[in-house]
């Protein structure tokens, strides 16, 4: 893969430039891949429909193919075209922590790409909360991936200084909106199963899942997103 040089720009964090994330939307669209701030950790942003440019998601992020990338919607009604069924277990889970911390796991729709899903026929979907995220995820007019912006197997980014050279070098774009909150990213719910399995507990406790759904969630193994 050829080595470009990354252009950083500055964003409001709350009140983002439209000229910019329109910008970063465009690139997005053709292909490109974008840097941008989350709730908690920078993101690797692609159009999840573009079978290749989720493959340079893997490329660049060094990731094992068969674990799947999460995506971003901007409405709930997004999911309708983007998985199989909507369980009703998913529904008061979408009510009370969306958009947040929480990443919902669905039988995906034929229409995503069975690379970004990982070749598992599943996909984790949040509801963008972050202003910047969820701009961009309207701009651009459909899902973006929301992977950690980061080498797999090391930490996520919290600012833009701590990105890998690596990364650096082959994304388009790196929308800096200063230091975020980091912490222990979402919390990733497989709703496919019932009762739910709780596939990595972050920043939403699986007591307030539980307590939700009136059943305690069960545990699967940890999984990446």
């Amino acid at each position: 893969m050829e080595v470009k040089d990354s252009t950083f720009v500055s964003v409001d964090p709350q009140s983002p430039d439209k000229e910019t994330i329109r910008r970063a939307a465009a690139l997005i669209k053709k292909g490109g891949l974008v840097v941008f701030p989350t709730s908690s950790f920078y993101g690797l942003g692609a159009d999840a429909f573009n079978t290749e440019a989720v493959d340079k998601v893997f490329q660049v992020k060094k990731r094992d193919r068969r674990k799947p990338v999460l995506i971003l919607i901007n409405h709930v009604r997004e999911l309708v075209s983007l998985v199989k069924s909507i369980p009703d277990q998913a529904k008061p889970l979408i009510e009370a922590f969306w958009p947040g911390g929480l990443t919902l796991v669905f039988k995906a729709a034929d229409v995503l790409p069975s690379n970004l899903c990982g070749h598992t026929g599943k996909i984790g979907i949040r509801l963008a909360g972050h202003p910047v995220a969820s701009h961009l995820v309207s701009t651009v007019g459909g899902p973006i991936t929301a992977t950690s912006a980061n080498i797999s197997g090391r930490g996520g980014c919290t600012a833009v200084v701590e990105l890998d050279s690596h990364i650096k070098e082959h994304v388009d774009l790196v929308l800096d909106a200063g230091c975020l909150a980091g912490g222990k990213g979402s919390t990733v719910v497989d709703v496919t199963v019932e009762p739910p399995i709780i596939l990595r507990e972050g920043v939403v406790a699986a007591e307030r899942i539980g307590a939700l759904l009136q059943a305690p969630p069960a545990a699967g193994p940890a999984m990446t997103f």
